[in-house]
């Protein structure tokens, strides 16, 4: 592990960058939107928050290939489906790989959220309100805040959020998915395998909400499914070499390593190789 002194600024460089079209800031070190580049879409993972080298990287190195990494800080569907910029760089790549996003950030028909960044809460609908009359949503500012909540204030009306929650994540799964261009690959990444209805998916296990049937449901639209749950080994090491202030440090210990990202990579790179012997 390394870190600086509580309020050092952490030494870890993520080269920020903007891509055409995007108002959004991903990790660099930029590169060329030419020629044979893969797109890798995701969350905090694929962004390698608090890594040297994510997996995106560690594939790019070993292929020798150009990998652009557009994965962003706890993206939800809706940037992913709506930044200008995805769809641009996405469009002229030969192949992308898709982390598996969670379910609780995007808007749905009981919350609205931020446009781009997705784990931002916006606003409550009427129907949310109806439902928990009791509570007041103007103290939340976080979507998995709001839902665990909920989630203790009463189960069962919880059950038709999540429920909810699983319809549109599927919806938009398979229209990200579906849309024209080049192949893609769907990757699992996380530290627990995909559950059967509601086993493992709980608003704090991410991909949250996410279930094995809700996977199998997409997975037509997809090359390939690649699964990839972080060995126990890898989840011993814990936060040995991640790069974090100390401040940060709660952030770090809740997200999988180094060790994780180099199983992941060995586990995307066949397939990669196959779809890209394709195009």
């Amino acid at each position: 592990m390394s870190y600086e002194p509580l309020g050092g600024r952490a030494p870890l460089d993520y080269c920020p960058c903007r891509y055409p079209g995007s108002k959004l800031t991903f990790r660099g070190p930029r590169r060329a939107l030419t020629g044979d580049y893969t797109v890798f879409l995701g969350g905090t993972e694929t962004y390698g928050k608090f890594i040297r080298e994510p997996f995106p990287a560690m594939i790019g190195r070993r292929l020798g290939e150009t990998c652009v990494n557009l994965g962003w800080p706890n993206a939800g569907l809706d940037v992913l489906l709506n930044d200008p910029g995805i769809a641009y760089a996405r469009a002229g790549a030969r192949a992308v790989v898709l982390q598996v996003p969670g379910a609780q950030n995007m808007s749905n028909r009981f919350y609205g959220v931020h446009a781009r960044r997705n784990d931002r809460f916006v606003k409550a609908t009427d129907a949310l309100m109806r439902l928990f009359p009791e509570m007041d949503f103007t103290e939340f500012h976080f979507t998995r805040h709001m839902l665990r909540r909920l989630q203790a204030v009463s189960p069962e009306r919880f059950d038709l959020v999540r429920e909810e929650l699983r319809t549109v994540w599927v919806e938009r799964m398979v229209e990200l998915i579906g849309r024209d261009g080049p192949p893609v690959i769907l990757l699992w990444f996380a530290a627990r395998r995909p559950g059967r209805d509601c086993d493992g998916a709980d608003v704090a296990q991410d991909p949250a909400f996410v279930t094995r049937r809700m996977l199998e449901t997409v997975r037509g639209q997809a090359a390939h499914l690649i699964e990839v749950t972080a060995s126990a080994t890898a989840l011993r090491t814990g936060t040995s070499g991640m790069v974090f202030s100390q401040i940060e440090a709660p952030a770090a210990g809740e997200l999988l390593g180094p060790a994780a990202h180099a199983e992941a990579a060995l586990a995307v790179i066949p397939a990669l190789r196959g779809v890209m012997g394709r195009v």
